[in-house]
């Protein structure tokens, strides 16, 4: 019987990443490739192996599928939100879900990576969020707006655009909104892309999110 659970053996003592994901392929190999950069890791296969492990070693960094089987990936995010630890959650989609992506940012992950995995692209952001939680307390101290480029290139009709996509609006939906045909939203969300230097829908919903 397999086990909900699993511990790997670390190989230096640096940050934890613990992987969910149902597939235990992309758990082992997610776990490897952040073992040979340094990490300790943990993994499981559904939310309440990761539930029981917390008991044992709270993680770092978590990266978590959006579909857990029967259970909900942005469900984990918010536990561990709940806990109040300031553990950076990336959660990983099997296809692109534009509006569970959406939900996902509002509720405070990270990124949402689509499958399949860049794993020299997987690693980056990770450091990238551990080293902003290391001076998280500088920024905070001597925070002020962040001010995006590109937000002033936009053209009337694509700010309506972009404020339905961060509403988690699909592009049909978009289009019924504003009397427009789906296509049409469909260039207009690439332009948007464009002048925002955003890679993704996941990285357009960030920028939107943190001006």
């Amino acid at each position: 019987m397999q086990e909900d659970f699993y511990y790997t053996p670390f190989i230096s003592r640096d940050r934890i990443v613990h992987i969910v994901d149902p597939d235990l392929e992309t758990c082992e190999t997610l776990s490897v490739v952040f073992r040979l950069e340094g990490f300790q890791t943990m993994f499981s296969v559904n939310l309440r192996g990761f539930l029981a492990s917390l008991e044992r070693r709270r993680p770092d960094v978590v990266i978590a599928n959006l579909e857990l089987g029967a259970e909900d990936g942005l469900d984990l995010l918010r536990r561990v939100k709940s806990l109040r630890m300031g553990t950076p959650v990336f959660l990983l989609e099997n296809y692109p879900l534009v509006e569970a992506a959406v939900r996902a940012m509002k509720a405070g992950a990270s990124d949402v990576i689509t499958k399949p995995i860049d794993n020299e692209a997987i690693v980056r952001v990770v450091r990238d969020a551990l080293r902003q939680d290391v001076h998280l307390g500088a920024v905070q101290a001597g925070g002020r707006p962040i001010e995006v480029r590109g937000f002033s290139q936009l053209t009337p009709r694509e700010r309506q655009v972009l404020q339905l996509i961060a509403q988690g609006m699909s592009n049909k939906e978009a289009g019924r909104e504003l009397g427009i045909s789906p296509r049409t939203i469909e260039v207009h969300r690439a332009r948007i892309m464009e002048k925002l230097g955003a890679k993704n829908a996941a990285d357009l919903i960030r920028i939107v999110l943190t001006s």
